[in-house]
């Protein structure tokens, strides 16, 4: 499953994922504004039948919520166009979709490293500047924001936590670490004792795919870097780049993190963890309900718990976020339906029930203090803090030519083949000729 699809709390009730977005961008055929879009007119105008394509449901909840909109809006039916389970598949229809101008999608499910690239190609609208995003979270507005446009309402959002073993932090008397160096120092108080034998300190994703991607831009953001700035210009040949590669790989050199990690995708990071291999773990949420499993699969069950991602330096630690956006196609008819319909899908009310019925994280910044929420995902508050101070992916144009790029330059040097310097300096040249 794609990282950015990744479970909310997928077993407290056997659910889903969520999602994020980020963009902004140009105005469709009813567009207007400072960007142009497939065509002019007046913007997210027509009132009428839509489709909403997005990847296939596994809950069996969303056709209910459609079903409830229909109910509501007889002249503004939603018919659902599920696309393929698999993220690259779903993007693959879109693109075709847009490339032949049709109008056969009205509302798109994008993940949010799709937003910039569709914004940047014109194949999604700019929203309305008056669009009110103040009941939900500041990250995942941030997230669908492209050029300081907002090219779609969020829908979903996600981020990664630190699971770690409180049983053996607590025999030795250490307190929860929120830096790389408190990890490595309550590893050392604890790697001696009977309770450790067998394990490491720490793992995260770093097999080479997208997954390291995500780890790589978490290591930057938590010591105070960036991948690409403001500007869209590259940056990991700065010093905080630098610190946040050189973690991980001293992490290596050191033996706190396994070589086996070198393979590590969310499910082996997440299977080592649950077999008491690991004391740290960081990964997406879905891990919980998979650990916390009494059923005798989880030999963790009832000695670990959750904390925000540690910092590296004096910096604090940042997630990266995942989830889902609801962008308007630029050739869609009935987009003043089509802007209703993806506002709903992000109301108070209908994300409450998406996320009971399904794991997947809301984006509604009220349902973080929802007791019924917090009852069904006891991470939640950890969850939240998470979210506000999340980053994202690089927000660009040509993501999978960057996402490569940095795959290609960061396993060499988790692997002890280059160094430090020599990667960045390396990757900061490709990143540039991408850039231009």
């Amino acid at each position: 499953m794609p990282v950015s699809r990744r479970n909310f709390l997928a077993g407290l009730g056997g659910l889903g994922s969520l999602a994020v977005l980020s963009a902004c961008g140009s105005n469709s055929d009813s567009g207007t504004g400072s960007s142009a879009g497939a065509s002019s007119g007046p913007a997210f105008t027509g009132k009428g039948p839509i489709t909403y394509a997005t990847g296939k449901d596994t809950s069996g909840k969303l056709q209910e919520i459609l079903g409830d909109w229909n109910k509501t809006h007889p002249d503004e039916k939603v018919t659902l166009t599920e696309l393929p389970e698999s993220a690259d598949d779903q993007r693959a229809a879109m693109i075709q979709n847009f490339q032949v101008k049709s109008d056969s999608y009205s509302v798109v499910g994008m993940d949010p490293i799709w937003v910039a690239e569709f914004a940047a190609q014109q194949w999604v609208a700019a929203l309305p500047a008056d669009t009110d995003t103040s009941g939900l979270l500041k990250s995942s507005v941030d997230s669908a924001t492209y050029f300081k446009k907002l090219y779609g309402v969020p829908f979903a959002t996600n981020g990664q936590l630190l699971f770690y073993r409180k049983d053996l932090l607590d025999a030795a008397g250490v307190g929860v670490p929120t830096s790389w160096d408190q990890m490595w120092a309550a590893w050392d108080k604890v790697r001696s004792s009977p309770a450790a034998k067998g394990m490491s300190a720490y793992a995260g994703q770093l097999a080479k795919y997208e997954g390291l991607t995500v780890n790589f831009t978490s290591a930057v953001l938590s010591a105070g870097g960036k991948v690409f700035d403001e500007n869209g210009k590259p940056t990991v040949d700065s010093a905080q780049a630098k610190a946040g590669l050189g973690a991980l790989v001293n992490g290596f050199s050191k033996g706190f993190i396994p070589k086996e990690a070198l393979t590590y995708k969310e499910e082996e990071s997440r299977q080592a963890f649950q077999d008491g291999k690991l004391m740290f773990l960081q990964n997406w949420p879905y891990v919980y309900s998979k650990a916390a499993a009494t059923d005798g699969s989880s030999k963790v069950a009832g000695k670990f718990a959750v904390a925000p991602v540690p910092g590296i330096g004096s910096n604090p630690g940042m997630t990266v976020l995942g989830g889902l956006v609801l962008g308007i196609s630029a050739y869609a008819k009935n987009k003043a339906t089509a802007l209703e319909f993806a506002k709903y899908m992000a109301s108070e009310k209908v994300q409450k029930v998406w996320a009971l019925a399904t794991s997947q994280a809301p984006v509604v910044t009220s349902l973080y203090s929802d007791a019924e929420v917090i009852k069904a995902y006891p991470y939640t508050e950890e969850l939240k803090k998470a979210l506000d101070s999340a980053g994202t992916r690089p927000q660009v144009h040509n993501y999978g030519d960057v996402t490569l790029a940095i795959q290609n330059a960061v396993y060499p040097a988790l692997s002890g083949r280059t160094g430090v310097d020599a990667a960045l300096k390396d990757l900061q040249t490709k990143l540039e000729a991408l850039a231009k």
